[in-house]
């Protein structure tokens, strides 16, 4: 999480917060490009207040945002981005990946996150992240495009190094010509709007150094996820330290999903800019447009008013859980009525109206954005004089806390309403597959129910998430239940069959591909980066050399032959520098070295369900709260197998 800077720290010298660099030296590009007094570009030339809707001469004058001249005088050199998460990391590695000629560096406080950024062992796990960030921080020996040579192929210098990342903000922010702030903003834990409302506490620190720090123009763009209006906010802050000085202010929401980052980030549906009505701020929107059309067709940037960027991003993430939810009702009647709640999905995402998508009923949604996104519009509604509206909103909420203890309890009286004595196994912690993060998982709510009965034992296993940051998320029951203690009935292990030795129970609550018993899907034809826009190579995808017709593919995507996208074509893979050794105290490899797991972890191999079957005790219970089993095949090995909205079968 960034935090505020101390005075006086030596890695970041502060000055004095009521003056601020202001000489045209140290203007930023995009401030040298106008010979416009601040005044008549920004805030002055129009109603102070951004929200204050009005008409403006400057309304049918004002330049077009996605057309690639608009910002042909504001050059963007150096991005820095605040904060090295799950959205800064990815976020700033695939603009750096595209953009060459622009430096990005990641700033973060947190020593250890920027060292494992910098390091083999990245410190987030998303399918095709190390490809990218190696290309854009290490560079490539060679890259190949395609030329007018006799091979059709060409040979062009090798890639530099833009991608970098430092615990040295003050610094990098002074440099930047666009921040990115992606700090984390979490729900209150106490005061005002505790439980519902957004921390933004980082957020503001963040804003008061770029404030103090960056170069007059330096454009502000928001990337974290943030209460409608948090954009005045950010000019408050910006005009309190440096009144009268142009910081132009952008809502560039990320729609990122966790598993699947880099595929989002490679072939976004949309890039929502949201930016304010002045000519500062279309101009600041078209220089952000920009960076995106080097990968992304001009025609999936959707231009829209910051106020409703802001919201949008919430108003998405709501409805999306709201569908979650919405199978998952259908799934506690299907289980009354010996419906199957897999086909009632299947028929139903036929309709073109409804669709296929959020429609697996399961364990409810976890994870850091649903929630915390839902009792932030709850609490705006409220604050709006909206009591129905976030009444509605809440009822999400409460439909999926109510799956997850209905699953739980279940398990309880399946076992006759007694734990005393009992193993429980749990497969899968992270709150969904292909991520490491264990925020606000499922788990978590289901272990709470099933300790109050005094299990002999929990067993965790999860081929991603790390025993620290299980036992973290899990601290919040230490007081009661001592997890945390060395004798206490929570444990993680390495390995899902130590997991399900001598069990009295497996509970399935992530959607992992190796806990599948059923073939997975494959397909003989890699996929590379050639196969995602029609008529675009690899070398345009990548925007490894300039390519001007690049930003005119408006062609769909053609959709992904296999679940798992490499970002990267082949050729590219194989030239890329290799990477420097760990240290010899590197704490990831001598934890491998000492389980005898390797660093890479296989999550697609299936367990073998056949030998489990011979370790858990009778009479062999099985609760898939992720629907991932196949029944017929489970019953024949032996197993009692309870699905979530489908009837018992054994």
């Amino acid at each position: 999480m960034y935090q505020t800077p101390s005075l006086g720290r030596s890695d970041d010298s502060a000055v004095d917060s009521s003056s601020g660099p202001g000489t045209p030296s140290d203007m930023s590009m995009f401030a040298q490009a106008y010979s416009i007094p601040a005044d008549a570009m920004d805030m002055g030339a129009l109603p102070e207040r951004v929200g204050t809707p009005q008409p403006s001469r400057y309304h049918t004058a004002l330049p077009d945002i996605l057309h690639p001249e608009t910002a042909s005088n504001v050059p963007i050199r150096t991005i820095c981005c605040i904060g090295a998460g799950y959205v800064g990391g990815p976020t700033a590695a695939v603009i750096a990946l595209h953009n060459p000629h622009i430096r990005v560096v990641v700033v973060d406080r947190d020593q250890g996150r920027i060292d494992a950024w910098k390091s083999r062992h990245l410190p987030i796990h998303e399918p095709g992240l190390e490809d990218v960030v190696r290309i854009a921080r290490d560079g490539a020996a060679e890259v190949r495009r395609r030329g007018d040579s006799a091979t059709g192929e060409a040979i062009d210098a090798a890639r530099q190094p833009n991608l970098f990342f430092s615990t040295a903000c003050i610094a990098t922010i002074k440099e930047a010509d666009m921040c990115l702030i992606s700090v984390n903003t979490p729900t209150k834990t106490r005061g005002v709007g505790a439980g519902r409302a957004t921390d933004m506490a980082a957020l503001e620190g963040a804003c008061r150094d770029i404030a103090m720090h960056a170069k007059a123009g330096c454009i502000l763009v928001e990337k974290s996820t943030v209460p409608c209006k948090t954009g005045q906010l950010i000019k408050d802050i910006m005009e309190a330290h440096r009144p009268g000085v142009v910081f132009p202010v952008l809502s560039n929401p990320e729609f990122l999903s966790e598993g699947t980052a880099i595929r989002d980030l490679m072939q976004p549906d949309r890039v929502v800019i949201g930016c304010e009505s002045t000519i500062s701020g279309h101009r600041a929107a078209a220089a952000l447009a920009n960076l995106y059309a080097a990968w992304v067709p001009r025609s999936r940037i959707a231009p829209i008013g910051i106020w409703s960027s802001e919201l949008c991003k919430l108003a998405a993430n709501a409805m999306l859980a709201q569908r979650i939810s919405s199978i998952n009702s259908i799934s506690a009647i299907c289980e009354r009525t010996d419906a199957d709640v897999g086909e009632i999905a299947k028929s139903i995402g036929l309709d073109p109206r409804i669709g296929p998508q959020f429609l697996k009923a399961g364990l409810g949604f976890g994870g850091s954005c649903f929630r915390k996104d839902i009792a932030s519009l709850t609490y705006l509604a409220e604050s709006l004089g909206l009591p129905e509206v976030a009444a509605y909103w809440q009822q999400v909420l409460t439909m999926n806390d109510f799956q997850r203890d209905r699953f739980a309890r279940h398990v309880i009286a399946s076992l006759n309403n007694s734990l005393r004595g009992k193993k429980i196994a749990i497969l899968g912690y992270a709150f969904k597959k292909n991520t490491g993060d264990a925020r606000e998982s499922p788990a978590l709510d289901v272990i709470r129910i099933l300790l109050e009965e005094g299990p002999k034992s929990i067993t965790i296993y999860d081929p991603l998430c790390s025993e620290a940051d299980i036992r973290r998320e899990l601290s919040v029951l230490e007081r009661e239940y001592a997890v945390s203690m060395p004798d206490g009935p929570v444990r993680v292990v390495s390995d899902p069959y130590t997991a399900c030795t001598d069990s009295n129970a497996v509970l399935i609550l992530a959607d992992w591909d190796m806990f599948k018993n059923s073939k997975p899907f494959t397909s003989s034809k890699p996929v590379t980066m050639a196969e995602t826009y029609d008529g675009a190579t690899p070398t345009d995808i990548l925007h490894l050399t300039p390519n001007p017709k690049r930003a005119t593919i408006n062609k769909p995507p053609t959709p992904p032959r296999t679940p798992k996208l490499s970002p990267l074509s082949p050729d590219l893979t194989t030239r890329l520098l290799p990477e420097p050794p760990c240290p010899a105290d590197c704490v990831v490899c001598r934890s491998s070295s000492t389980t005898g797991t390797s660093a890479k972890t296989d999550t697609t191999t299936p367990i073998d369900w056949a030998h489990i079957s011979k370790t858990v005790r009778e009479p062999r219970w099985v609760f898939d709260g992720r629907g991932v089993l196949d029944a017929r095949a489970m019953v024949g090995m032996g197993f009692r197998l309870e699905t979530l909205g489908r009837a018992s079968m054994y």
